[in-house]
């Protein structure tokens, strides 16, 4: 499938996150505070929670409503109770845009 530009990379403050729907599939696209950007389903595996809303710190994201903390490099869950990691996806940034491989 072909990189699909989703965001200017300007969009997202550092440590902050974005939502980004594409088809029926809702992701949110992260960037870290060493302007690395991370894509990712953007419903939290716990109960279906949009994570755009969620707090990100040092390359985590935390889930607004019942506080699951998810590795955005990795989507694994770092505290329950979500016990099923978000799947991820490869992102790259060319000429200040945002681009994912779903």
């Amino acid at each position: 499938m072909p990189w699909i530009n989703a965001c200017s990379a300007t969009d997202i403050p550092a440590e902050d996150v974005i939502r980004f729907d594409h088809g029926t599939r809702t992701f949110i696209i992260v960037r870290d505070d060493k302007d690395g950007y991370w894509c990712a389903d953007g419903l939290c595996t716990h109960e279906d929670i949009h994570l755009c809303d969620g707090m990100v710190i040092e390359g985590t994201i935390e889930c607004p409503k019942h506080s699951s903390i998810f590795n955005v490099t990795n989507g694994e869950v770092e505290t329950p109770p979500a016990c099923n990691n978000l799947r991820t996806y490869p992102t790259k940034v060319e000429d200040g845009r945002v681009f994912v491989d779903l």
